[in-house]
């Protein structure tokens, strides 16, 4: 009885984590809300949101469109505008766009497990990871998670 209960355990985590991830999907074409509810350090910060926009190039290249950034908070928001424009987007924040060539981003930081949950969100794909923070940073504790969705008025 105990050997099946050792072997649930890490099931029951990933049950929590896909439930958690589903309850703040969109069913339709839209962003999730930007909120940061983790803690986060100025290192943690910037280490996460670079580790993130490298991800967010292999799928929506630099270079190729304006990242409309939704949501600014203290650390993390500014660590990402930063991290985006060092990768070579362009970034407008509270500015009127024409909605052309932009691709609007949003993100949520929450605690999760010991560590964080972070999620960069635009109209055509999701990113996921989770991060262990330490006083120097923070490292992903989780593989990549990918949603790709197709959006109406995307190319």
């Amino acid at each position: 009885m105990r050997a099946i209960r050792i072997l649930l355990r890490p099931s029951a985590a990933l049950v929590l984590l896909a439930m958690l991830a589903a309850c703040q999907t969109m069913s339709g074409p839209g962003l999730i809300r930007s909120e940061v509810t983790a803690e986060l350090t100025p290192e943690s910060a910037n280490a996460i949101a670079g580790d993130m926009v490298g991800r967010l190039a292999e799928h929506v290249g630099p270079g190729t469109t304006t990242i409309e950034l939704r949501g600014d908070d203290g650390l993390f928001g500014p660590g990402l505008e930063a991290a985006l424009r060092e990768w070579g987007y362009a970034v407008v924040t509270n500015q009127a766009t024409d909605g052309g060539a932009v691709t609007p981003l949003a993100y949520s930081v929450d605690p999760f497990e010991g560590g964080v949950l972070v999620r960069l969100s635009t109209l055509r794909v999701e990113l996921t990871r989770m991060y262990t923070l330490s006083a120097t940073g923070a490292t992903p504790a989780s593989p990549l998670s990918v949603m790709q969705r197709g959006s109406e008025g995307a190319s």
